[in-house]
């Protein structure tokens, strides 16, 4: 069985994945598919790994600290009152961090106050084809996110 996080840096690779916002030394930055949580990110790590304590200690600890950088610089653009990061990995076998910009009750409904983990919504809702961005979002977006991890990296060095 292959990869789909491999297979999505593939299409990184070859220039063909519409939601690339750019590379970094240890993994690729894109935009989420659906757009739900405005601003969902995340961040690929390149070493095809299943665990953070398998990758060699350097490696993982840039990985990290570029994942942080990644989370910083959405945080920037979108604003949220939370930022979750999420490395999950029992559907694809592969290092990636999810970042979701949070606001308080963004969950309506579901959850304690419209708050919890944005698993807690209805697979239907989260990935509902509504909160697929445009071509045009998509660009916006992408180039937006690009130029802030670009600023804040230069900021850092």
């Amino acid at each position: 069985m292959g990869c789909l996080v491999c297979d999505r840096i593939n299409l990184i690779k070859k220039g063909e994945n519409p939601y690339f916002v750019c590379e970094l030394e240890t993994g690729y930055v894109v935009l989420g598919d659906h757009q739900r949580f405005k601003g969902y990110t995340l961040f690929l790590c390149k070493k095809h790994q299943t665990e953070l304590h398998l990758l060699e200690y350097s490696f993982k600890m840039k990985y990290l600290e570029e994942m942080s950088l990644v989370a910083e610089a959405v945080y920037n653009i979108y604003h949220p009152e939370k930022m979750n990061h999420e490395l999950l990995g029992m559907g694809d076998a592969h290092i990636y961090f999810h970042l979701f910009p949070r606001h308080y009750g963004d969950l309506g409904k579901y959850g304690n106050n419209g708050n919890g983990p944005v698993w807690w919504l209805p697979k239907e809702e989260m990935w509902d084809d509504q909160y697929r961005p445009s071509l045009d979002e998509l660009k916006r977006s992408t180039q937006r996110l690009k130029d802030e991890i670009l600023r804040l990296k230069a900021e850092k060095n």
